[in-house]
């Protein structure tokens, strides 16, 4: 497996992360442990290095998920975890007031198993606390060594800076994809300035991009997809102009879909680090297999210019998720 930097300050990654979320969060009904375990463990016999989760997936569960199956291969690995929302909660609210991420840090070294969080979030921007209040209590404890890196989830182009001035800030974990796009004006060039790694959250668009998802698909009733304004029947049907984009490159490049989003996300920057999530073993073998895809300057060419033409419908969160989106 090939690697990647995050940030300046020595953070060296798996150039594909594991994203652990919905192995117990958010999409439908929650996997079975032990093939979860199975699984992680799997993706570190594969090279991967690079694991996310958060306290709020579950809440709680994620973390002890990963952190007993990390366990074995501790000091092989770099976990990233977040803090961000009042009691584990989500529907709670923020809370980044200084002595929360304190008693959170604590809760999450004891769920993952070990004495360190390699990279800790900032789940979302608290508009009630100062960046700046943030970022130092991230510093103190990375002083205390119980943290070793800073991130900012989701945060816009002035707290990034504000950030970053009091604790570097190592990467930025937000959406973008073939399906998503927008970090691109403001966020990443701002990124390259400081120095800062990013972390692609969704790289499949929440699997959409991997051609296995129709306007004839439907979700479990809790999957949080069916209150998203893309994923309802009518966008999806819009939408899959850019899925019979990919399948045509696939065909070409005797890959899949979704390995050709992935390489697409690869080829943007060298600092660029996807967190695709899966609990299928089948299709973390295909996640994976998108690194040895090499896409050529003339077929990125080719993908822009195609995709230019296609109008992506739907938003990508419900109005009250999109209002903890720091712009």
């Amino acid at each position: 497996m090939k690697t990647r930097k995050l940030g300046t300050g020595g953070l060296e990654v798996s150039a594909l992360g594991l994203g652990c979320m919905g192995m117990s969060f958010s999409y439908g009904a929650v996997a079975d442990k032990s093939e979860m375990i199975a699984l992680i463990r799997k993706a570190v016999e594969s090279g991967i290095t690079f694991f996310d989760t958060a306290e709020v997936y579950g809440p709680y569960t994620n973390e002890e998920l990963v952190g007993e199956a990390l366990a074995p291969f501790r000091n092989k690995v770099a976990i990233a975890t977040k803090f961000g929302f009042d009691v584990g909660g989500i529907a709670n609210g923020l809370n980044s007031r200084p002595e929360h991420i304190r008693k959170v840090v604590e809760a999450s070294l004891k769920r993952l198993r070990t004495d360190t969080i390699d990279l800790l979030y900032q789940h979302r921007v608290d508009p009630n606390v100062p960046i700046e209040d943030v970022a130092g209590t991230v510093k103190d404890l990375i002083q205390e060594g119980k943290v070793k890196y800073f991130g900012l989830s989701e945060a816009g182009v002035k707290n990034i800076r504000r950030a970053h001035a009091v604790q570097p800030v190592t990467a930025l974990q937000s959406e973008y994809s073939l399906f998503w796009r927008e970090p691109e004006a403001e966020i990443l060039p701002v990124l390259e300035e400081l120095g800062i790694g990013f972390v692609p959250f969704s790289p499949l668009g929440r699997g959409f991009l991997t051609g296995k998802i129709t306007a004839e698909t439907t979700f479990a009733s809790n999957d949080f997809r069916n209150s998203v304004p893309r994923f309802n029947a009518e966008n999806r049907t819009a939408n899959m102009a850019l899925v019979d984009l990919l399948n045509n490159i696939a065909t070409e490049k005797e890959a899949t879909p979704a390995q050709i989003a992935l390489a697409w996300l690869l080829a943007q920057k060298p600092w660029i680090v996807p967190i695709p999530g899966t609990t299928n073993p089948e299709r973390f073998n295909e996640n994976i297999g998108a690194v040895d895809v090499e896409l050529t300057a003339d077929d990125l060419k080719q993908i822009e210019e195609a995709t230019s033409k296609i109008t992506l419908h739907g938003e990508r969160y419900q109005p009250a998720n999109a209002k903890l989106i720091d712009r």
